[in-house]
């Protein structure tokens, strides 16, 4: 990713790869719509979407997209992965292949109300 640390969630975008720019504007619009009142910030040189918790950063990479919605919601939403490469708190999104917006709706919506339920970023067992 960009060799100096961006500033806003648009430089960021700016300075990603050529390939994931799109996808990157694409995710950041789906969220937007999903919590239009959250704040888009930069933490851990990454875009990060919040209310007064964290719900959602994402990363781009050389061949591929990072969606990181915390591990509490992959778990919940693991029967709708498959075929996709998780991390502890992590989907990949590959390039070479099309941008699963109805998935990422459906793990945003369910991180959405999970955060509405008082569920904690940092989980206790980390």
């Amino acid at each position: 990713m960009p060799k100096t640390k961006p500033a806003t969630v648009d430089e960021y975008i700016e300075n990603a790869p050529e390939e994931a720019r799109e996808m990157l504007g694409r995710i950041r619009a789906l969220l937007k719509e999903l919590v239009p009142n959250a704040n888009e910030v930069i933490k851990w040189n990454v875009p990060v979407v919040e209310t007064d918790r964290i719900l959602f950063s994402y990363s781009a990479h050389k061949t591929h997209i990072n969606f990181m919605p915390t591990r509490s919601t992959l778990e919940a939403m693991m029967e709708h992965l498959d075929g996709y490469e998780t991390g502890r708190d992590t989907i990949k999104l590959p390039y070479d292949k099309p941008l699963p917006l109805d998935l990422l709706r459906r793990v945003g919506e369910y991180r959405v109300q999970e955060v509405g339920e008082s569920a904690l970023w940092k989980h206790l067992d980390s």
